[in-house]
């Protein structure tokens, strides 16, 4: 026979459906149930807490008793379904319903910012996962979920997914360091394969224009979210990667972002389709995908990992402020050493004229003070040439990026349009006129050949009275009434011989 106490623990285990306790989790158990169970031997005994002298149970005492064999029996469990009903209150507390088709619970969330993990899923007509304790609100003897993390449905399975396959694509060494691509120290050209309408556009905007206005920024339009985006991302990156074969400039790096969101939104980027697509780019990518705490595949595959977009951006290309202080330096760095010289031969110069040769000094150090002009001549024609190089270039990529400003661009399309409207109008106008030229032309040559111009010289028209031409005196017979047409109108007459 079993010691009591061992098969009093194999109850207590199986209490939760099989699942396996912690030691915290037991312990508590254990004293929930001995509670229960000394207040049961207690009311066995006659203890007469809260009854009346019937034996008659008070509400509240139900209620509790309800209570406690909801928590000891239940406990923490996870419970599925749609989110309904949702009050947030001031003090950080959520209340909300979960529901089925056949049923619904109430729940709450206390301080839900700071004790709720995953409170940021709660929205009325999400489907959720909730995990939390069955207890009963005793002042209404209603039963409710005492909420301790909120996760939404499916994630579970999502994460899975995400282990498995980032499990399968480390193993064949999709991540190694070796693999990685450098990125280029002076991009030129930058492909930004994300939303158009997002504001992860307009972050990398924004930063590339104010740190380096001469770079080119080449967007490549995707969907980002929901189903078959996915597909959309690979295709665009493989068309960035052999750019000749599409029409699209080549590119020097390409940023692959999107804004943060729910691990579902951000599942496209965590499809193999897509991560074998920037595995095989011939060009470095930069994974710029939702805020810095979320991680997704292309992160671990691309050559770059961005916390955001805008990181992104400030990653990849150099501040012109920064060059420009660069510079600077460099600009003092060659310039130091010269003066050291110059005052070096100085000194030299002024110890030999106060020395043994200072009867002939002019003569002596003639020929050095005159090697010493010409080194720090050269010196500074050289550090001016530099200078004067590098500013040329950045004066060059600053007119070219005017240039290709947006507004400029207008302007000329307009131009081009109001052109190009002023040739058709002049056109329009010459066509007509030759037009009108050409018929009043044969409107003169009409009235010329016309019968009406006969008649004007004398010709007349002969017909019978049925209206036939009559061009032979064997066509009438005596008495037949004849018309006869002149420039002036018609004439009728009769045949009498």
């Amino acid at each position: 026979m079993e010691a009591p106490g061992r098969q009093f623990g194999k109850e207590l285990r199986s209490s939760r459906g099989g699942k396996s306790l912690s030691d915290r989790e037991f312990s508590l158990h254990i004293g929930k149930t001995l509670s229960y169970h000394a207040d049961m031997r207690l009311q066995e005994r006659g203890h007469q807490y809260q009854r009346g002298d019937d034996g008659v149970m008070s509400v509240s005492r139900l209620v509790r008793r309800m209570k406690n064999i909801l928590e000891i029996e239940i406990g923490d469990v996870w419970v599925e379904g749609e989110v309904s009903n949702l009050r947030k209150q001031g003090n950080g507390h959520f209340y909300f319903s979960v529901k089925d088709d056949k049923a619904q619970l109430a729940c709450a969330a206390f301080n839900a910012e700071r004790r709720c993990s995953g409170h940021e899923a709660l929205q009325d007509g999400a489907r959720v996962r909730v995990l939390g304790e069955v207890t009963i609100y005793e002042a209404r003897g209603q039963a409710q979920l005492i909420v301790k993390r909120v996760q939404p449905a499916g994630v579970g399975e999502l994460q899975a997914r995400f282990e498995e396959l980032k499990k399968k694509l480390h193993t064949e060494g999709l991540f190694a360091e070796e693999l990685k691509k450098p990125l280029p120290g002076f991009p030129r050209v930058i492909g930004l394969i994300t939303s158009a309408s997002g504001a992860a556009l307009q972050d990398m905007v924004s930063v590339l224009t104010r740190r380096a206005p001469w770079v080119k920024a080449v967007l490549f339009p995707v969907a980002v979210q929901g189903g078959g985006a996915a597909p959309g991302i690979a295709r665009a990156i493989r068309m960035m990667s052999e750019p000749e074969n599409h029409g699209l400039p080549r590119c020097d790096v390409v940023v692959v972002g999107r804004g943060g969101g729910s691990l579902e939104d951000l599942w496209n980027f965590n499809e193999e389709e897509v991560a074998r697509a920037i595995a095989n780019c011939s060009i470095p990518i930069v994974s710029a995908v939702g805020h810095e705490i979320d991680f997704t595949i292309a992160d671990f595959v691309a050559d770059l990992r961005a916390p955001t977009p805008s990181a992104a951006a400030e990653l990849i290309v150099p501040d012109e402020r920064e060059l420009r202080n660069k510079l600077q330096r460099l600009r003092d760095g060659l310039q130091r050493p010269v003066h050291a010289k110059i005052r070096s031969s100085q000194e030299l110069i002024r110890f030999a004229r106060r020395g043994v040769l200072a009867h002939d000094s002019q003569r002596v150090l003639r020929e050095p003070i005159l090697r010493a002009d010409e080194v720090a001549a050269t010196m500074r024609r050289l550090v001016a040439d530099r200078i004067s190089a590098r500013e040329q270039r950045i004066s060059d990529r600053r007119t070219v990026w005017k240039a290709r400003h947006p507004r400029l661009v207008v302007e000329r399309r307009v131009e081009g349009i109001r052109q190009f409207r002023l040739r058709y109008s002049q056109q329009a106008r010459h066509c007509l006129q030759s037009a009108f030229q050409r018929m009043e032309r044969l409107r003169q040559l009409v009235r010329t050949l016309g019968p009406e111009s006969a008649f004007e010289r004398g010709f007349s028209i002969t017909m019978s009275k049925s209206g036939t031409l009559v061009t032979d005196p064997e066509q009438v017979e005596n008495g037949d009434q004849l018309v006869t047409r002149v420039a002036g109108g018609t004439i009728e007459s009769e045949v009498v011989k």
